[in-house]
């Protein structure tokens, strides 16, 4: 018995080690958080800068701490020390901003601030020693995205160890009341090694001298790439009030391809490099800054002061991290004759409306023209306005809900889109469906015509109406489905149309919808009684600024709240509004005979916005094709036309992450082309899919609707009817039991992954091994409780300590207790601690000893399989035992090969 309570205690210490080995971060955050400075009440949100997202991830919120700036023009900076001391990656960023207060925020990375302050007014500088930008976010500016795998390497070894938080106040007209700001952004961190390191490369003229009244002054900068490649995704461009145009290039044998081109008046915020830019060995990054010295007196030089110009081009890029380089930098012009063939739209200067002044450099004037002022002050409340609903939106989602939507997105890899034939919406009883959308809580809104249709009595010659005797449509044309069951949620829109076309919902759940007989583009509220904006002039079909012909589509712009319209069936353009259904600018021409350009139109059918890219695609119908323009300027930036589209396209519709669905329709006769849908890589315009219903067919599919989890719906005007599509996923899931917790594995074949590649615009070859890594689901999103950890620690003792009891009676009942048997018992007992220590060759295998009993099987004390990761074993790790004291255990990291 002595020798019994001998191994007990053993097993005890051994294993109050091995769990002592594992640190918690659970630890750090509350170290952390009880050394962490207070801030003001007034900053909600701030009070626990450390939120633990579950084993190896957690959130840093980095914020002002209550401060009240004095004069406008001010920039204050703050720094945070990273809570861990190992190696961590920032992998998404949420920024806190008011538009009102703030005009832009940066964030560096770095190892010794310039102060140790709480803030300082960053003329004393941000870091002492070399810093890296890590994040910007301006006012009317998309947020900083990265792309699936890639991260910013901090602490450890060779990151930083400090955040430094810049940020510039514009004008302060808005702490009159002497509120105190806490603006700043939130970092989302794991451990997990990323396959994938992000870094900053930063080109920059140093000489520049800009004589007075001189219209047209170049600044070029051009350096030779010496490294290993890197994948460029977003950019940034700086000038002061000088700059007209910035424009960066990689040239590779004389070619020159686009990063990216920017009015650097606009927020200078990093946005999305449009198509994926790849940079070799010997390659050459060159960027153009065009500057005017009109209405200045003296020569400006390259300096810090607003009276200065600088000329930046900022490269977010992303390499293999066994490659990885955190920071580069180009400051000469190694080849100036080259610049002789730089694109022409490199000088050509980015147009900038006038009620975008007062938002971009945010440096405090006096207006001296009332009309300006009238204009600036229209443009803040359309400012405000925005910011409104971003910030309620914006506190809808936590970083915890963000968490779980990545790695959903994750799991999701290979799929086909089938109908979900189970789904009763197809028996609605519909008019014709002109249009389908998704509101802000995923409902299906449907648009109908009721008892009205369109055929060839509709309109006479010059497309006025003509059925005004019918009245409007009597019945509710717009319907709120539930999308599971297809259950009618809310109806509203009688006696508003005659002839319903198309629909889009803004982010705040208004309807936006247009009527081909009235030609007009009504916005309404949810209730739908009322129209809250109209657009165009009652019947009367035109082509002026004020009129529309046949308007087809709408859509509106989340994060400006621009307005675009798609006119039409007898006009060939896309025209742009401002929030307030202000008259901004057009685009596009009808397409010539038997030939269709760039930005020419045969009735432009379908609209479909791409805020990650900054673009608007348009479903050319007649034509057969999708065109792209940029969202600032309806500059043509890309067709998709395939042959499988046929002569028309009729719809097409885009989902976040990059894929784009569309409908085409029916072949001429003679033609081979079925009437479908296609799943299409918004990136590379490649088909990923094809679709067909199974009940019924499609006979004028008019327009389609998808949401981010890839369900598909397509609204038929002919066949009056509603499709639901849903994805089939093709992975194999295998169901496998540890230490009591029913954990998922996802086994992926080197198939899959290819294909997820085409599905991701940001993938490149490097990131197919970061979506084979197999994926441990967890028990709780919010984290792991010290109930849950200590609980799950208990158990592997106590599972033991019964097994060698069992072992002990059967050995007493079998050999009587004798002491030669017993004798071996021991030596059993060391056996297994030297197992459990990883350094005995024999030992009880629970696996096996379980398996040997008839009704045991191994399941769950087997180690979870790393197919598809490189991730090794530490030496001293050779048994399941240790895995077993941890609740369960950490994703492996993906392979950087």
């Amino acid at each position: 018995m002595a020798g019994l309570v001998n191994n007990l205690l053993i097993l005890l210490l051994l294993f109050q080690n091995i769990c002592l080995g594992f640190r918690s971060p659970l630890s750090v955050f509350k170290r952390y958080k009880d050394t962490a400075r207070s801030l003001s009440s007034e900053c909600l949100g701030s009070e626990q800068p450390v939120i633990s997202l579950g084993l190896s991830d957690f959130a840093l919120d980095i914020r002002m701490p209550g401060v009240t700036p004095k004069q406008s023009d001010t920039y204050l900076c703050m720094s945070v020390r990273l809570p861990v001391d190992d190696e961590a990656y920032v992998v998404d960023f949420k920024p806190h901003g008011s538009m009102d207060t703030v005009h832009h925020m940066l964030l560096f990375g770095c190892n010794e601030p310039s102060s140790t302050e709480n803030y300082w007014d960053c003329d004393e500088g941000t870091c002492r020693d070399k810093s890296n930008i890590l994040y910007a976010w301006a006012r009317n500016a998309p947020p900083t995205r990265l792309p699936k795998g890639v991260g910013f390497r901090v602490g450890g070894e060779t990151g930083g160890r400090y955040f430094v938080l810049q940020v510039h106040y514009g004008d302060i007209s808005a702490f009159r009341d002497k509120h105190k700001d806490c603006s700043g952004v939130t970092l989302h961190l794991t451990h997990q090694k990323q396959p994938l390191i992000a870094g900053m490369y930063l080109m920059m003229s140093v000489n520049t001298v800009i004589p007075p009244g001189e219209k047209v002054v170049d600044a070029d900068i051009a350096c030779h790439y010496k490294r290993f490649p890197m994948h460029l995704f977003a950019y940034r461009v700086h000038t002061h009030r000088l700059g007209k145009v910035v424009s960066g290039y990689r040239v590779r044998n004389g070619q020159w391809t686009l990063i990216g081109r920017q009015s650097p008046q606009l927020p200078q915020a990093f946005y999305p490099v449009e198509h994926p830019v790849d940079v070799s060995y010997d390659d050459i990054l060159a960027a153009r800054c065009v500057f005017s010295g009109e209405g200045r007196t003296t020569e400006t030089h390259i300096g810090g002061t607003a009276n200065d110009e600088m000329c930046n081009f900022y490269i977010m890029y992303y390499m293999e991290a066994k490659h990885a380089v955190s920071y580069m930098t180009c400051t000469q012009n190694a080849n100036p004759e080259m610049f002789r063939n730089i694109p022409q739209e490199a000088n050509i200067p980015v147009t900038i409306k006038s009620d975008m002044l007062k938002m971009t450099h945010g440096h405090h004037e006096e207006t001296k023209d009332s009309d300006t002022s009238s204009l600036l002050q229209q443009a803040k409340k359309e400012e405000e306005e925005i910011l409104d609903q971003e910030t309620k939106d914006g506190d809808r989602s936590s970083l915890l809900q963000q968490a779980k939507k990545e790695e959903k997105e994750i799991l999701d890899q290979d799929f086909h889109i089938e109908e979900a034939v189970e789904w009763p919406g197809l028996d609605l009883k519909l008019g014709q469906v002109s249009g389908l959308a998704l509101d802000p809580e995923n409902n299906l809104v449907i648009f109908h015509r009721g008892d009205h249709v369109w055929d060839e009595n509709s309109f006479d010659s010059k497309f006025v109406y003509q059925q005004r005797g019918l009245g409007p449509i009597e019945q509710n044309t717009i319907l709120v489905l539930n999308p599971s069951n297809a259950k009618l949620l809310h109806s509203t829109g009688k006696s508003l149309f005659y002839l319903p076309h198309g629909l889009s919902i803004d982010k705040n759940g208004n309807y936006w919808v247009t009527d081909v007989a009235l030609h007009q583009v009504f916005k309404l509220g949810t209730e739908g009684k009322e129209p809250l904006l109209t657009l165009g002039v009652a019947l009367q079909p035109g082509s002026d600024k004020n009129h529309f012909c046949q308007p087809t589509d709408v859509a509106v712009d989340p994060i400006t709240g621009s307005i675009y319209v798609s006119d039409g069936y007898c006009n060939s353009r896309i025209i742009q509004f401002s929030p307030d259904g202000l008259y901004v600018m057009q685009w596009g021409e009808e397409s010539s005979l038997g030939r269709a350009g760039p930005g020419q139109f045969h009735i432009p059918h379908s609209l479909a916005l791409i805020p990650d890219f900054s673009q608007l695609c348009v479903a050319d119908r007649e034509n057969g094709r999708i065109q792209c323009f940029r969202l600032e300027t309806g500059e043509f930036t890309r067709e998709i036309k395939h042959k499988s589209f046929g002569r028309e396209l009729f719809a097409v519709s885009y989902v976040p992450g990059g894929l784009l669905f569309a409908v085409n329709g029916m072949p001429y006769p003679g033609e081979a082309e079925p009437v479908q849908g296609f799943v299409m890589n918004f990136s590379t315009g490649e088909i990923i899919d094809f679709f067909i219903p199974l009940r019924k067919s499609f006979e004028m599919p008019h327009d389609i609707v998808a949401s981010e989890d890839r369900t598909v719906f397509v609204g038929d005007v002919h066949a009056r009817a509603v499709w639901k599509f849903a994805s089939t996923e093709k992975v194999e899931h295998r169901s496998v039991k540890k230490a009591g917790i029913e954990v998922q594995e996802i086994k992926e074949s080197e198939a899959v992954a290819e294909v997820r590649l085409k599905n991701k615009p940001e993938s490149t070859h490097s990131l197919k091994d970061a979506d084979k890594q197999p994926l441990v689901q967890q028990a709780s999103s919010t984290g792991v409780s010290f109930v849950l950890i200590t609980t799950l620690l208990i158990i592997p003792i106590v599972v033991l300590l019964a097994i060698l009891i069992f072992i002990r009676w059967r050995k007493t009942t079998v050999y009587g207790g004798n002491s030669d048997e017993e004798h071996k018992l021991d030596s059993s007992s060391g056996r297994i601690l030297g197992r459990l220590r990883g350094k005995g060759g024999g030992g009880i295998n629970l696996g096996n000893f379980f398996a040997s009993h008839k009704g045991y099987s191994r399941k769950g004390f087997d180690r979870l399989s790393t197919e598809g990761s490189d991730q090794e074993k530490d030496e001293d790790d050779g048994t399941d035992s240790e895995e077993e004291c941890s609740a369960s255990p950490l994703p492996p990291a993906p392979s950087s090969s």
